[in-house]
């Protein structure tokens, strides 16, 4: 049969288009589409259940959907692997499928390379909530939820910030209003929503803004119609990311899709009878998140999430993927599936990190398919997260409160094998989520000071936290709005719930806010430039919880760089702390958090910039010196590279 090799999906040939869906059980299926004003196609079926047609004089930007006739019923079905849906119903409603071209995507990225994992500095966001321009590049969430394009008007932001990577929430298409993603029904289609329609006044200052990010660069802009779709703007996003030096890595939700699945999605897709969901082509009858697991047991469903992944990396130019609650997929028999997964996209793309979030044993999903490990190279680790907020906690509970801090130390140490293996966090999506009923948080400032989150208590503990963060070993990630101290929860409904806005125009008026953020880029600077802040080796050599205090060192093989960062939750600054130190001589003050108070702060308590090491032996090192460490402030000292 001709369509044996075909892709999957719909896919332009010099004269048409192929058209190619799994669907075993159906009797017939045709494909319809305004190419031919919805009249019947046939497709012919195979022996394995796959049905195929050659269709002439279809072209980019035609609408299509499926007509299945099932052993339970007939009806329309859209193309599990469309690659993107129509904005308005045609001539049969709801929504269809557009046949897109993604070769003719005008790419400006060949020269770019993801960060190495060490290096990665991750930033997560939700495009729906982060933020949303008016053509002053003014906030206007208030009336309109984000798009993708919304977020190049804080690209050179993120840059300046210094993230090397953002880590979008998920951005497939998903049936309600507003959804922070993980109810994804259109795997290959990204949400319609995050689009401007190309007939909206708006979107030629989008486009404008686009071509003057390109500009700044030196790069040929888009053409008229390169930015008039979905696909296209998710592509420039990523496109324009890469140009600007930012890695992007997608949420991607293999463990269930929907919870609002609709007639025409994949739920039922070849029309066997309804009311068992056994019989449903893709999933089990086991509800995750409320919607459904898939059946990971059939060839063919591992096969369509595995094509979905490398279709990111393709297509889209994808650097990494984040991938949810793996747990959910190990629990129901798809530890297969997930050795599958990690074997092809790491020989499709080895540079590109694959984050695991998964609850069990964490060695078990980082080790190699040979030693019957799941093939990940990290994972979401809520150690040190737990640790440091524990802490705060304690901290928050006055001057006389003994600080445990011994948590801390331990999650501090790299585990499985390198530092890099592990995502370190002290806000995500989900615990400081305003409607998560089971295990919400506060944001940090909110958390070190609950009576006040502008107090200096809550600015000096979240620098003591975002301290810690910055330069721990692993790979560090910031939630929107924690690099300038935002104290609110969030939500992804930004039309219902107005008050938990990231508070941009604080920047313009929060004096807190702006020294936050000035300090979280020079924090994030300072770990680009010292090797050793990047580097595996930790020795945590002191931590005293009466005296809240905690110091460790952290070198590169050879003593090249050497670091040492200590930490105070005291309320007032210690003039003289003896402290141990690696190695003897004259050690430069890298940085100092108590600066950032009031930028820059008059009052500042520090060493002059440098100090000498030339006391005796003191904790397990061979030297020691007298350290100036400022209330609930945190102080690296550095020797060597950087």
């Amino acid at each position: 049969m001709a369509g044996e090799t075909a892709p999957m999906g719909a896919n332009l040939t010099a004269s048409g288009a192929t058209f190619r869906l799994w669907a075993p059980a159906a009797r017939s299926v045709s494909v319809r589409g305004d190419f031919n004003a919805w009249a019947d196609v046939p497709l012919e079926r195979d022996a394995n259940g796959y049905w195929f047609a050659h269709v002439p004089g279809v072209r980019e930007g035609h609408q299509y959907k499926y007509f299945v006739r099932g052993v339970g019923s007939d009806g329309f079905k859209r193309d599990p692997c469309g690659r993107a849906r129509t904005w308005d119903p045609p001539t049969p409603p709801p929504p269809a499928c557009f046949v897109t071209n993604p070769p003719t995507f005008p790419w400006h990225d060949a020269g770019f390379r993801p960060p190495a994992f060490n290096d990665l500095i991750l930033y997560q966001l939700h495009i729906g909530a982060f933020f949303a321009a008016d053509a002053a590049g003014h906030d206007v969430r208030t009336r309109q939820t984000g798009r993708y394009l919304d977020l190049l008007y804080k690209l050179e932001y993120l840059a300046e910030l210094g993230v090397t990577a953002v880590q979008l929430l998920p951005v497939q298409e998903f049936e309600t209003m507003r959804s922070l993603g993980y109810n994804g029904v259109d795997f290959f289609s990204p949400e319609v929503d995050y689009t401007i329609r190309p007939t909206d006044p708006d979107f030629r200052r989008y486009f404008d803004k686009a071509n003057e990010l390109l500009g700044k660069k030196g790069l040929p802009p888009y053409g008229p119609n390169e930015l008039n779709c979905q696909t296209k703007q998710l592509m420039a996003l990523i496109d324009l990311c890469h140009v600007y030096g930012i890695a992007v890595i997608f949420d991607l939700v293999y463990n269930h899709a929907g919870g609002d699945f609709g007639q025409e999605s994949m739920y039922f897709l070849d029309l066997q009878p309804t009311g068992d969901n056994n019989r449903s082509l893709y999933f089990t009858d086991q509800g995750w998140a409320g919607g459904l697991v898939f059946a990971y047991w059939k060839r063919e469903v591992r096969q369509f999430l595995i094509d979905n992944a490398a279709f990111f990396f393709n297509e889209y130019h994808v650097d990494g993927f984040r991938f949810d609650e793996v747990t959910v997929i190990d629990r129901n028999g798809g530890w297969e599936f997930l050795q599958n997964l990690t074997d092809t996209l790491r020989h499709r793309k080895p540079e590109a990190p694959l984050i695991a979030e998964y609850w069990a044993d964490q060695s078990a999903v980082l080790r190699p398919r040979g030693e019957a490990g799941a093939g990940f190279d990290a994972v979401v680790d809520s150690g040190l997260r737990q640790a440091v907020r524990g802490a705060l906690a304690h901290a928050a509970a006055g001057g006389a409160a003994r600080v445990n801090l011994d948590p801390v130390a331990q999650a501090l140490y790299p585990k499985h094998g390198g530092g890099w293996r592990s995502v370190h966090h002290l806000e995500n999506h989900d615990v400081v989520r305003v409607n998560n009923d089971s295990d919400r948080q506060p944001r940090v400032p909110a958390l070190a000071d609950g009576s006040n989150p502008r107090s200096w208590y809550a600015r000096s503990r979240s620098r003591w936290a975002t301290g810690l963060l910055l330069t721990a070993p692993g790979i560090p990630m910031l939630f929107m709005g924690q690099e300038f101290l935002e104290d609110k929860y969030w939500s992804d409904s930004t039309d219902y719930y107005k008050e938990n806005l990231i508070w941009w125009n604080g920047l313009d008026s929060d004096r807190a806010m702006q020294d936050h953020l000035r300090f979280t880029r020079e924090l994030i600077d300072l770990r680009k430039r010292l090797p050793a802040l990047r580097a595996d080796p930790l020795n945590v050599f002191h931590v005293h919880n009466d005296n809240r205090v905690i110091a460790f060192h952290r070198w590169t093989a050879g003593g090249a760089s050497d670091v040492v960062v200590v930490a105070s939750l005291r309320e007032e600054t210690w003039w003289g702390y003896d402290l141990g130190f690696p190695r003897g001589g004259e050690w430069r003050e890298a940085f100092n958090s108590d600066v950032y108070d009031n930028w820059s702060n008059p009052w500042a308590a520090g060493n002059g910039g440098r100090l000498r090491a030339s006391g005796p032996p003191m904790h397990g090192m061979p030297t020691s010196a007298r350290v100036v460490t400022p209330a609930n402030g945190v102080v690296v000292f550095a020797v060597g590279l950087g």
